[in-house]
């Protein structure tokens, strides 16, 4: 309608009617382009919605190089969380025996068994007076493998180890060596055997006598004098 009453108010100006009718139906084309091209886009899925996108694929875990998995030992806080049951829910300390001990299921070892070992003990004893029992175990914090530095590091004191670590990523752990340190005379007492080992910064950061950098054990100690 607006495009009849327009050609009608210009058809007295022949001049100006040609130039006016054409631009009109442009604009009028324009808009089914427009109108045709949001129907399109309401009926045809975006590129990374397609299942053939590359975006669309699933994405799955790299797991090419999981951590293993811990070892609890004595003197670790475990929480063991049995679902709907709050009152056998609780967190516990590995004695030094290795066992711990817990409503209706009582005494078990668990030093040496990894959190999901331990889950699968605690229902089997749960099995015996609960239906179905759902257990999870977690490590909360690790006190059975731990390693000492002390003297000029920024930070001393103790830390776990939940991987192998030597001497010069203990030292990182502890914020580096301070500028009093002595680098050519740290060494580590080895719980074991209650050995002495001797340790040059120096020498190690260079590339030279690299085995002094020794995978630390529990219960050592270093010392930056």
């Amino acid at each position: 309608m607006q495009f009849l009453k327009a050609l009608k108010s210009v058809s007295r100006r022949p001049i100006a009617a040609g130039a006016l009718i054409l631009a009109l139906a442009v604009a009028a084309g324009a808009q089914q382009q427009i109108a045709a091209s949001e129907a399109k886009d309401k009926t045809e899925p975006s590129a990374t919605a397609r299942p053939d996108h590359p975006a669309a694929e699933k994405q799955e875990p790299d797991s090419s190089n999981p951590l293993p998995e811990y070892t609890v030992g004595e003197g670790d806080l475990l929480r063991i969380n049995v679902w709907k049951e709050a009152e056998i829910s609780q967190n516990v300390t590995v004695r030094p025996d290795g066992n711990i001990s817990l409503p209706l299921a009582g005494e078990m070892r668990v030093a040496g068994l990894t959190p999901l070992q331990i889950q699968e003990v605690v229902t089997e004893r749960l099995k015996n007076v609960l239906t179905n029992p759902q257990v999870t175990v977690t490590v909360t914090e690790v006190r059975s493998k731990l390693v000492y530095i002390t003297g000029e590091v920024t930070r001393p004191g103790a830390y776990p180890i939940l991987a192998p670590t030597n001497v010069l990523q203990l030292i990182a752990r502890a914020g580096g060596l301070t500028q009093f340190a002595n680098r050519k005379d740290i060494y580590i007492l080895r719980a074991g055997d209650h050995s002495r080992l001797r340790f040059n910064y120096k020498e190690v950061v260079k590339g030279k006598n690299f085995e002094q950098n020794v995978v630390l054990q529990p219960g050592d100690t270093v010392v930056v004098p």
